[in-house]
């Protein structure tokens, strides 16, 4: 029996339109069908996958989602169960619809409270792959909406135009698993990559040197692929954490069988970082919901599987006869131990990232592709369009890479939604002048505007690091570098002058809302008194940015200071690495004479997890982390800034430039 492939689909159920006016949304969560003009009415733009489904909401990996679909937008006017009791069909926003997060809990949510399709004017990468992968549509053609609402029976071709081939046979089979079953039968398959020989981009020639030829005799590498050429690539590294491991087994289980086994465990790797200290944190009010066992549950589901089989788990660390944290942050592990130039990295977060500092391909995937690359090893992609950034001149004294990549996203490239899906390349003397853990903050980041990933050719400083951190020889490094070829093309070149770029503070809502650091009070109306200051994550915790920490910290304690009455600073490291590494500096002597609260490795506050978090709407955080979203660390207004601006403000109890 042939695999059923849909040709059109009819639509039916209500429309929500997420509209900036809290009255009009309200009256359609009431139940009343208002007539909305999308071209008129301002709608939400840049919801985050925290909105969607908050953190706490992802302890849950099944229809239980359904309940929590939105619950945690801003204006906090969606309660339980209002999206799936509403009879809604489809939803309507404004820009950047997905951003933050690959969590596939977020689609999952809205697809199980009965949504079929989503409509917004762009649509982040990995949110709308999520989208593809388990049957939600998505689109970004308001005029569809017309014609759902006079019960039309709409091509499915609609919701394909413009997506690569395999993304939009994906769509037609209804989601990945099915795709993937209609693959295996021959009834499907890939396109075959022809591209002539070409000048390559970095990301470019990885992809190329890691196609899929034939899947069954394990043949892989082209000549050459361009952007839009549409593929499977063999991954090198897998990973996954608690958060997305439980629920990407469940459909690897529900799709290939109680008993199915992952391919090549060794190269498969999972960690417990997200929720090692939610216990210091949990409301009463998640306590009662019974949030505390379903949290917990997590960890016990993903140290099953890792045990039965055969992957290795990065879980917590005993010190002194007790528990004291996570071994790493699952970013900062794989920079440390696992990921090399050249290669290709899949993790189960966009902050995947993070390790394309080291000159590798590396990017966040939902809990379907994993479920899939845990069997196959590969991984679907479009070729993505580059964007080259050419950093030249030299950092002022107190700006950090953190600063450039607030300035960066706050530039109308990334503002406009006309970066997303695109690769960030750094190169030029800016970049090779700054070590790695300053690269790797750079990288990290690509994904805050939606990016697809960063990536940085690799060169003697990476040597170094690979030498010294884990005893490789320096030339078996040297020969796995990968360089982007002369004439390669690219959508776009920026030439950034690294002399101009100040200290920035990016404001609350959104990394993108990035100032200069001596221009906040005009923006603020005035100082911005802060309650916490928040050194940490995989972005903040890094050798250098504790180096960061001291730097200030030294001096206050030597002036005498400490952090002001009031505030309360948080520094946690990403790894017990960096830890221990903190030691032998003397750093740890430091912090705690400053007045600071140290955090064994975890993601802890950044995603609403540990200590650091706000407690309530009026407190105001300065964050080293990588995104702030609403609702990301708390209910409180959260301000990024650099490890130096964190430090100094901590001091100083207001956000302040790390000269004063």
């Amino acid at each position: 029996m042939p695999i059923p492939r849909r040709t059109s689909v009819q639509i039916q159920g209500r429309i929500l339109y997420l509209t900036e006016d809290l009255e009009t949304f309200k009256r359609q969560l009431a139940g009343e069908d208002v007539a909305v003009d999308p071209a008129r009415e301002p709608l939400v733009n840049n919801i985050s996958t925290d909105e969607i489904t908050p953190g706490w909401v992802c302890y849950y990996y099944d229809e239980t989602l359904a309940r929590y679909c939105l619950v945690g937008l801003r204006g906090n006017v969606v309660e339980r169960d209002s999206i799936k009791n509403g009879g809604f069909g489809v939803i309507v926003s404004g820009r950047s619809k997905g951003c933050g997060s690959s969590r596939e809990t977020a689609p999952y949510s809205e697809m199980e409270a009965g949504v079929k399709l989503v409509v917004a004017r762009s649509i982040e990468k990995i949110y709308g792959q999520n989208c593809q992968n388990i049957g939600l549509l998505t689109t970004t053609d308001f005029s569809i909406l017309d014609r759902i609402q006079k019960g039309e029976e709409i091509a499915i071709d609609e919701f394909t135009r413009g997506l690569d081939p395999i993304s939009a046979d994906v769509v037609a089979y209804g989601g990945l698993f099915t795709y993937n079953k209609a693959r295996l039968a021959g009834e499907v398959s890939p396109p075959r990559i022809d591209t002539a020989p070409r000048p390559m981009t970095l990301c470019e020639k990885i992809i190329a040197a890691h196609a899929i030829v034939d899947a069954k005799t394990g043949e892989f590498g082209v000549p050459a692929v361009a952007p839009g050429d549409a593929l499977f690539i063999r991954t090198d590294i897998r990973f996954s954490h608690e958060y997305v491991t439980p629920m990407a087994e469940s459909l690897f289980r529900a799709s290939l069988g109680p008993d199915a086994q992952v391919t090549e465990p060794e190269t498969v790797y999972a960690f417990r970082d997200h929720l090692t200290f939610l216990d210091r944190i949990m409301p009463e009010a998640h306590i009662k919901l019974g949030l505390r066992e379903q949290a917990a549950s997590l960890a016990t589901v993903q140290q099953a599987f890792t045990e039965r089989q055969g992957i290795k788990l990065y879980g917590e660390v005993v010190r002194d006869g007790r528990t004291v944290g996570s071994e790493a942050i699952c970013h900062n592990k794989v920079i440390e131990e696992l990921a090399l130039p050249g290669q290709v990295v899949a993790g189960t977060d966009s902050h995947t990232c993070m390790a394309g500092a080291l000159g590798c391909f590396a990017f966040g995937v939902g809990s379907t592709d994993m479920a899939n690359a845990w069997l196959t090893r590969d991984i679907r992609v479009a070729v993505p369009q580059s964007a080259r950034f050419n950093l030249g001149g030299k950092l002022r004294p107190g700006v950090t890479a953190k600063d450039v990549m607030l300035y960066l996203l706050s530039q109308p490239f990334w503002k406009s939604g006309e970066g997303i899906g695109k690769v960030l390349e750094f190169a030029g003397d800016g970049v090779r002048a700054m070590g790695l853990d300053e690269r790797a903050t750079l990288t990290n980041m690509a994904v805050e505007a939606g990016g697809f990933t960063g990536i940085i050719e690799a060169d003697e400083v990476v040597v170094r690091y690979l030498v010294e951190q884990r005893g490789l020889r320096a030339d078996d490094v040297r020969a796995r570098i990968v360089r982007a070829d002369p004439g390669a093309e690219y959508m776009a070149t920026f030439d950034i002058d690294l002399d101009r770029i100040e200290p920035m503070v990016a404001t609350p809502g959104d990394p993108r809302n990035g100032v200069p650091l001596g221009q906040l009070r005009d923006v603020t109306g005035g100082d911005v008194k802060i309650d916490i200051a928040y050194g940490g994550s995989c972005t903040g915790g890094k050798k250098a940015d504790m180096d960061m920490y001291a730097s200030v910290l030294r001096r206050a304690v030597e002036q005498g200071r400490r952090v002001a009455d009031g505030v309360h600073l948080y520094i946690q490291f990403g790894s017990q690495d960096i830890r221990r590494y903190a030691e032998s500096k003397g750093y740890l002597d430091i912090f705690q004479k400053a007045g600071a609260e140290l955090v064994d490795p975890s993601c802890g506050a950044c995603i609403k997890a540990g200590p650091g978090v706000s407690n309530s709407p009026d407190q105001v955080t300065v964050s080293a982390i990588n995104r702030n979203f609403p609702g990301r660390s708390g209910p409180g207004k959260v301000y990024l800034a650099s490890p130096l601006v964190v430090a100094a403000s901590a001091i100083e109890g207001r956000i302040v430039s790390p000269d004063l």
